[in-house]
């Protein structure tokens, strides 16, 4: 089966290419291992500015109505196990794909941090438990404990205290090799500082902006209160650690332990505190393995949350036809997600000869890009601007040495 352009995830980048290059005549068909389009959007919910709320749901909902008004083939509950060049995409399901363009929008996956006890039933990812409360509606627990402070979690137990659970507080994970600087009281404090626009009083906002000074970090990691502070009517804990989850055949406790300002665990402070669900975010990293597979050349960026496909102004990777969009190319929300699957989309419906005027073209839909990166609500990654320069700064490397 030939098309003139095969999209591999129908998350909110993968819909907005291929509605983009669909509504100008590009022939396009939509992979999905999922049963229904939206990718992390389904679990959306959260309030923006001038109490205007977005509901990630009604916004699949509408790309999906598009995507079937335009007739683009959608492949649902379908893996993608090989892609050859150039380029032939074999689905799990037997269908052999092919097409000279192909947008990888794979998303991005749940990092894990390791404690003891948290294969016991009733822990789960934060993206998990987001998904159960926001789309199925169904509560993951009523007595939960979060554990990993960041844009997600805050945001995920924000909307779980919203739907009547009984958020017992955020914790941090204890120190090990894998929770890196997550069980550090100073290295939460300066990533709270990026949120401190979304603090629910004026005296939380004031000082979450003071807090991006290191001075400030360590005096407000010593003199934090062990008892927590709340926001939104949950205790957020900056000096207490999760050390184990216990449980039989259900989570029933977790033992928490008060820490210093590095994260170390005193003495004879253990507790037990009663739950019946633990939620872990140890946040996310892009999905570039299929990009891997293609042969496109990748860098590791911490700031952008870690291996992600080195690409062009335009989307475009190391290997020709093969492009790129979302969360693939480094954690964001799902507005830049968007706004970069419509760049894509229109950067290969110019390159298939579809578009008049494609350079204006492709310099608005990248100027959007940028915008929705500064208005952006939730920054998932502290130094996501530092991230994109290194970025860009490895592509043209990569280009100088490819002329050479």
């Amino acid at each position: 089966m030939k098309y003139d352009l095969i999209v591999i995830g129908a998350g909110p980048a993968g819909m907005c290419a291929s509605i983009e290059a669909a509504s100008h005549g590009a022939s396009v068909a939509i992979v999905d291992e999922n049963p229904v389009s939206g990718g992390k959007l389904l679990g959306q919910l959260h309030e923006e500015e001038q109490k205007r709320w977005w509901i990630g749901k009604e916004i699949a909902l509408k790309l999906e109505e598009k995507v079937n008004q335009l007739e683009i083939t959608s492949f649902q509950e379908r893996e993608v196990w090989g892609i050859f060049p150039r380029w032939q995409v074999m689905l799990n399901s037997g269908e052999h794909l092919q097409s000279k363009n192909v947008l990888i929008a794979t998303g991005a996956a749940e990092k894990a941090i390791p404690i003891p006890g948290w294969t016991t039933p009733g822990v789960m990812a934060i993206g998990a438990a987001q998904v159960l409360t926001n789309y199925y509606r169904v509560k993951p627990g009523n007595k939960v404990a979060v554990v990993g402070v960041d844009p997600l979690s805050l945001s995920v137990a924000h909307e779980m205290k919203m739907a009547g659970i009984n958020v017992v507080g955020i914790f941090l994970p204890p120190f090990n090799e894998l929770s890196e600087g997550k069980s550090n009281p100073k290295q939460m404090i300066s990533n709270l500082s990026s949120l401190a626009h979304l603090a629910p009083n004026p005296l939380l906002k004031v000082a979450g902006k003071m807090a991006q000074y290191t001075s400030v970090q360590h005096i407000g990691a010593k003199l934090y209160p062990p008892v927590g502070l709340k926001i939104w009517g949950i205790p957020l804990f900056l000096r207490k650690a999760v050390l184990e989850i216990e449980g039989v055949n259900q989570v029933e406790s977790i033992t928490i332990a008060t820490v210093n300002s590095e994260g170390m665990v005193k003495q004879n402070t253990l507790k037990r505190v009663e739950v019946d669900c633990v939620c872990i975010s140890g946040g996310l990293y892009p999905l570039s393995e299929i990009a891997g597979v293609a042969g496109c050349d990748s860098a590791y960026i911490d700031d952008l949350g870690g291996y992600i496909p080195l690409h062009n102004d335009e989307m475009e990777t190391t290997q020709s036809g093969i492009f790129v969009a979302g969360n693939i190319t480094g954690i964001e929300g799902a507005k830049v997600a968007m706004a970069q699957g419509e760049l894509a989309g229109k950067s290969i419906s110019v390159k298939l000869g579809l578009v008049k005027n494609g350079r204006d073209v492709i310099r608005k839909a990248q100027n959007k890009v940028e915008n929705e990166r500064e208005k952006a609500i939730l920054t998932f990654q502290q130094n996501s601007k530092r991230g994109r320069k290194k970025s860009a700064q490895f592509w043209n490397k990569k280009q100088r040495v490819n002329k050479d």
